[in-house]
């Protein structure tokens, strides 16, 4: 789950050096946080949340794969 959320939002912004990602495992729930610098947050957000929503469909479509849950955190 980490290397998909990785590669796909260094892929969007322009300071790739600065993304950061990590990934919590519980028993049921995959938490995603991805940090990135000030100015690619409204890349990673996309109008309206749109792009946002996309790599949240992803992972969902992945983590059904695991049966488990996961949860994209975009953290400031």
């Amino acid at each position: 789950m980490k290397e998909l959320v990785e590669v796909l939002v260094k892929a969007l912004v322009d300071n790739p050096n600065a993304v950061q990602v990590t990934e919590v495992m519980g028993n049921n729930v995959i938490i995603v946080e991805v940090k990135v610098d000030k100015s690619d947050m409204g890349k990673v957000i996309g109008k309206h949340g749109q792009t946002a929503s996309a790599i949240r469909t992803l992972l969902s479509a992945t983590s059904a794969k695991l049966k488990k849950r996961a949860v994209l955190e975009i953290l400031e």
